[in-house]
This record gives C-alpha cells, sequence and structure tokens, in this order.
C-alpha cells in the first residue's frame, strides 16, 4: 500500500469486541459491556505528517503480529497535535520537533505527564519542478533571502533571488504554520521559529505540496525527505550549500548519509512521538510503544528517514523503560544541528551515523 497517501489507519482490537457473545444476566451483560468497551479502546495517534509516514507503517506491522488490535490515526500536524495531546485525547503525538513552552505548560495544566521519544532522523529537502533546469543548487543566505517576512512583497522572481535565474515570478509551498517542519525551517532558514512570509501556499499536509510543486513549473517548495524519495519521479531535489567549511565544501544533497554524518545542515533534524503517562497504564499503548521502538530502525528506512544510531536506539529504550518523563530539549521547541545521541547520554565519541537497517520481520511486542 502507498503509505503516504493514506491518512488513516483502523483495525479491530480486542478480540471479545469483535466476536458474539452467549447469552447471560443483563447486569452481568452490562458490566461486561463497559469493560469491552474499555478493552476495545483504540491507541489514538494525531500530529506530524512527517512522522505519521513512520507510525503509520509500525500500525500496518503491530496489526499483523497483533490480531485484532486497533490503532487510529489522524494529522493535524504537530503544533494540531501537541494541542490534541495536552488536551488529554490522545494516546500518542508524533512531532517534526521537539515540544514548545506554550505546549509543556498546556500539558502541565491539564496534568499530562508524557515521555519524549525520538525515532528517526530527517533531512527537510528543497525542491523545484522536474523541468526546471537553473535551481541547481541553493545556499542558505539564498533560502533566507526568499522566506525571510521581509521578503514579502519585494523577492517576487526567482532573479530577486539569484542573478542570472529567470525574471518569472517565483511561485513557493511549505508546511503550515501548525505544522513542526515549518517551526524547524524557519528556525533553521530564517534564524526565528515562526517567523516567514506569508505569501505562500502552505499545508500541514505535505501531499499537498508535492503536487503544488510537480505541477508547477515555477514552484519551490520544502517537507521532510521521504516525501521527496517517494516523489523523485516528478520533483527535482536542490542541494543546500551552508556556506561553513566544516560541514563539507560546496551544496549537498540529503542522504542517510549526509543526514547521519551531519554535514546536511541545517536542514537535519530528528522526528519523535511523545507518549501521555496514563496512557501507557493501557497494556494495549504500552505494547504499541515497545513494536514501534523495537521496529523503528526499520521502517524508518523502509519510508525513506534516516534511523538512529543502535546507541540512540537503546537511549531511547531506557528512557521509555525507565519513563522518563519531560523532554531532553527543556520545553524549546527546536533545536537545530543537534544529535539525539549525544543529548540521551552517549559519550562525546560514541559515532553519530545512522545504523542501516536491519533485515529480517518485525521484531514483535512482548
Amino acid at each position: 500500500m502507498n503509505r503516504l497517501a493514506a491518512t488513516a489507519l483502523a483495525v479491530c482490537f480486542g478480540v471479545s469486541a469483535c466476536k458474539g457473545s452467549t447469552p447471560e444476566d443483563p447486569s452481568k451483560k452490562s458490566a461486561r459491556g463497559v469493560a469491552n468497551a474499555v478493552a476495545a479502546a483504540p491507541v489514538t495517534v494525531d500530529g506530524s505528517s512527517t512522522v505519521a509516514l513512520i507510525t503509520e507503517a509500525v500500525a500496518e506491522e503491530f496489526q499483523k503480529a497483533n490480531p485484532g488490535k486497533k490503532v487510529t490515526m489522524g494529522v493535524s500536524g504537530t503544533g494540531g497535535g501537541f494541542k490534541k495531546f495536552c488536551g488529554g485525547e490522545l494516546s500518542i503525538s508524533g512531532a517534526s520537533r521537539p515540544i514548545k513552552p506554550a505546549e509543556v505548560e498546556l500539558c502541565g495544566k491539564n496534568g499530562i505527564e508524557y515521555v519524549e521519544l525520538p525515532v528517526a532522523y530527517d533531512g527537510l529537502t528543497i525542491v523545484v519542478h522536474a523541468q526546471n533546469d537553473w535551481a541547481t543548487s541553493i545556499t542558505v543566505a539564498e533560502l533566507k533571502k526568499m522566506w525571510a517576512p521581509e521578503a514579502q512583497g519585494t523577492v517576487k522572481k526567482w532573479s530577486d533571488v539569484r542573478p542570472g535565474w529567470p525574471d518569472q515570478e517565483i511561485h513557493l509551498f511549505g508546511a503550515g504554520v501548525d505544522s513542526g517542519t515549518y517551526d524547524y525551517f524557519t528556525a533553521a532558514v530564517v534564524g526565528k521559529e515562526h517567523s516567514s512570509r506569508g505569501d505562500y501556499t502552505s499545508s500541514e499536509d505535505d501531499n499537498v505540496l508535492v503536487k503544488g510543486v510537480s505541477t508547477d513549473k515555477l514552484a519551490l517548495g520544502f517537507f521532510g525527505y521521504a516525501y521527496y524519495i517517494e516523489n523523485k519521479d516528478k520533483l527535482k531535489l536542490v542541494p543546500v550549500d551552508d556556506e561553513k567549511a566544516e560541514n563539507g565544501a560546496g551544496p549537498i544533497e540529503p542522504s542517510l548519509e549526509t543526514v547521519a554524518n551531519g554535514t546536511y545542515q541545517p536542514l537535519s533534524r530528528p522526528i519523535f512521538i511523545y507518549v501521555g503517562k496514563t496512557q501507557l497504564e493501557r497494556p494495549e499503548v504500552s505494547a504499541f510503544v515497545t513494536f514501534y521502538l523495537a521496529n523503528a530502525p526499520t521502517l524508518s528506512a523502509e519510508v525513506g528517514y534516516i534511523p538512529l544510531t543502535p546507541t540512540g536506539y537503546a537511549l531511547a529504550t531506557e528512557r521509555y523503560t525507565k519513563r522518563t518523563y519531560g523532554s531532553v530539549f527543556g520545553g524549546q521547541g527546536s533545536s537545530v544541528g543537534v544529535s539525539v545521541e549525544l543529548l540521551l547520554g552517549a559519550p562525546p565519541a560514541a559515532p553519530v551515523s545512522a545504523a542501516m537497517a536491519p533485515s529480517g520481520p518485525p521484531a514483535s511486542a512482548p
């Protein structure tokens, strides 16, 4: 199935809720009905469209390994997901940047404690139409010139960005303001979260952005690496030059290697799931998260993202097992150019390069 096109996945949880039962005393039947309703409650997931690709893959395999269990998914962007999660509406929220101070405050107000779990790395990808023959590379400074708030009304044409580029309108496509991708991109490129021009086509659904760029010869857009990989036959990737020698010379493309070794900067980032403390008391949620962490190395690579190192996954699993609540980022939102492994406690000498995804069938939840 095309995991990128799907926005929801639901499978039945609880054999007793799916099968018929023999007649019984009405009072017992009523009590049993309540118990079955609780047992049948799904694992509810929402949030980032970026993380949804991994979560959907995990949920699909979880279903195969655990017939009868139910996971329901929505995609409302990282910010939209945190609003629901901190309001007590979700089991799990996917996030393409760390939780922000206002979201920490909202969770605290509602008594929601959480475990923050990194699940993979992503490289935000700059793309243009497949027939674009001039944008063969771009600098971070040019991206800022194009996307900064002051660009609105002044940077209207490709030639406004770089002399020699066409004297034609530039049509921009990017993540919506509820998206963690928007937060991270603006922090990394403009220098401040939620700071950009407003006259661009926005969406929290990356499939909408893919369609927009792939059908407009004058377009430029950005979204997660997996969406480019899935659609690379109809898009053109634009290498990015941060003009910093320590990150490698010249324009660099996002790839498993460049994201993992930290040379694709400043657009490499970790992505996460957040799990509620009280939700982890539910066996089905705990089983799903255990399954998620065990299979993230394989499935994140399968859908086009870059796995953490084995050390990274071991530390994330330890954080989950010990129920370490809160954020290693201090609840400050997007952090550009960080190593999750080091933040989680790996020694500085530990290699920060992605392990190749292991082969074989998905690991099972206990």
